[in-house]
């Protein structure tokens, strides 16, 4: 019998994303995304890994289901790691992508190209009601364009060089970012972990 675990977002690519990933692994699971009626859990934690556990739990609690979460976000090196666990409202609004990623670039411009080093990281959370949870993390180093580029992925993908790569990760096709990603190898990471239940 597949087993259905739900993902605590409304984030539809993410959601895509993320059942990409896990299918790769040729899991047992259904991915649900969060209910209509199920409220947001505001993420009000200092660290990516305590709001992907705050989001699984909440979720897992209401549901009486097992639920994944994550978080995950841009630290930029030139901004003391900043907007990480912000990255999603980092300007003012959550998920305003193209506001997010004019402020950073903005903040951004005048800084030179080798110190305009930046990480994708993403922990990612499962919670079984009653018992287990478990957290898990993936980073991807990079540096940071100084224009969008690409239509793929979502966030702060299209200013998002990694290591080694001469494309954003807006540019790289999808299964080529899941092999490299913050979120590939955290939920990578996470299969291995759900598997082994």
């Amino acid at each position: 019998m597949t087993d259905r675990v739900i993902l605590a977002t409304r984030n539809a690519h993410k959601v895509d994303e993320v059942r990409r990933i896990l299918a790769a692994h040729r899991l047992d699971v259904e991915i649900v995304p969060l209910p209509d009626d199920a409220p947001d859990v505001p993420e009000t934690e200092s660290t990516f890994a305590g709001n992907a556990l705050l989001k699984a739990r909440a979720i897992a609690e209401i549901t009486g289901m097992p639920a994944i979460a994550d978080d995950s976000g841009l630290c930029v090196d030139a901004l003391n790691g900043m907007p990480g666990v912000l990255s999603a409202r980092w300007a003012g609004g959550h998920g305003d992508d193209a506001a997010n990623l004019e402020l950073v670039l903005g903040q951004m411009a005048d800084v030179p190209d080798g110190r305009r080093g930046a990480q994708f990281v993403c922990a990612a959370a499962w919670v079984v009601p009653g018992e287990r949870e478990q957290f898990v993390e993936g980073v991807l180093e990079g540096t940071l364009a100084r224009a969008p580029r690409g239509t793929n992925g979502f966030g702060y993908d299209p200013i998002f060089v990694p290591g080694g790569y001469a494309l954003t990760t807006a540019e790289l096709r999808p299964e080529e970012k899941d092999a490299i990603s913050h979120r590939g190898q955290a939920f990578r990471a996470l299969a291995q972990v759900m598997a082994s239940r």
